[in-house]
C-alpha cells in the first residue's frame, strides 16, 4: 500500500517585484500535522512533486501556539493562522498564499509595517516612567477588566485588515485591530489621561470613519475579539469629541 501522502501547492513570489507563480509539493502524512509542520517539510526537502529542486518557502512563524500571530496567510482562500491549521482538517490540494492586503517580501512572508505605524500612529501604549518605582497601579474594577481582557489577546495577525473591503489602495483606512487597541487604552485608568489624542488620531485621514460595517473583521479574527463593538465604541467616542470640540469652540 502507498504512503499517505499531503499535497501543498504554494504560491511563491521570488522578490516583490518579480511574478508569482505556483509550486506544488507531496509531503509524507503524520498525525496531527499543521500548516507549519508541511513548510518545514519542505524546507528539509525542497523538491517538487514532479521531482524539480527548489527552494525552501520563506514563511513567519514563532510561538506556534496562536499567540505571535505572524504566520497569518491565506489557507485555501481563507485567511487563518499557519500552526492552527490542522491538515486533516483542510481540503487537499492545499493552497497557501500571502495575504494580499500587505506588500509582498518573499513567498507567504509579507510586510506588516503599516499595522506597526499605525499603533504609533494612535498612542497603542500606556505612557509610563520605568525608570523609578512608581508603586501599585490604580484599581480597575472587575467589570471594565472583564471588558478589556478580550480587547488585549490582539496579535497583530492582520486577519482582520486581509478580509476587510476597505483596506486597499484606494484608502489608508487603519483597521480594526487598531482602533481596538484605542478602546482597550482608553478604558485604562493611565491610559485614559491621553483618550483625546489617540480619538484625534483615528479622527484623521483613514481613521474611523473610513468604517464601511462590512463586519468581515470580527468573523476572521483568531482571538474571538469583539472588533465590532470596539468599532462603535471608539465611533460614539469620537463623535463625543466632535460634539464638545464644535461646542465649545
Amino acid at each position: 500500500m502507498s504512503e499517505k501522502q499531503v499535497i501543498v501547492r504554494v504560491k511563491r513570489q521570488a522578490a516583490p517585484n518579480q511574478t508569482a507563480q505556483w509550486e506544488e509539493f507531496a509531503l509524507r502524512w503524520r498525525p496531527s500535522m499543521n500548516v507549519v509542520i508541511c513548510l518545514r517539510d519542505i524546507a528539509e526537502n525542497p523538491v517538487t512533486r514532479d521531482g524539480k529542486k527548489t527552494t525552501p518557502v520563506t514563511y513567519d512563524s514563532n510561538c506556534l501556539e496562536e499567540v505571535c500571530g505572524s504566520c497569518a496567510m491565506v489557507i485555501n482562500g481563507k485567511v487563518r493562522m499557519a500552526c492552527s491549521a490542522l491538515v486533516d482538517k483542510l481540503e487537499q490540494p492545499i493552497r497557501l498564499e500571502p495575504m494580499t492586503k500587505f506588500p509582498v517580501i518573499r513567498d507567504l512572508a509579507v510586510d506588516r509595517q503599516f499595522m506597526f505605524d499605525s499603533l504609533k500612529r494612535v498612542h497603542a501604549w500606556i505612557p509610563i516612567d520605568g525608570t523609578y518605582n512608581l508603586g501599585e497601579g490604580p484599581r480597575v474594577a472587575p467589570e471594565v477588566q472583564e471588558k478589556a481582557y478580550p480587547l488585549s489577546r490582539c496579535i497583530s495577525c492582520g486577519s482582520c485588515l486581509e478580509v476587510c473591503p476597505q483596506v486597499n489602495e484606494g484608502n489608508k483606512f487603519i483597521g480594526a485591530a487598531i482602533i481596538s487597541q484605542v478602546r482597550l487604552f482608553n478604558m485604562h485608568p493611565t491610559g485614559a489621561m491621553h483618550a483625546k489624542e489617540r480619538i484625534e488620531a483615528v479622527m484623521g485621514e483613514g481613521g474611523i470613519e473610513e468604517c464601511g460595517n462590512a463586519q468581515n473583521c470580527v468573523k476572521a479574527c483568531p482571538k474571538d475579539i469583539p472588533l465590532t463593538e470596539s468599532i462603535a465604541d471608539v465611533n460614539r467616542q469620537a463623535w463625543k469629541q466632535s460634539l464638545l470640540g464644535w461646542l465649545l469652540g
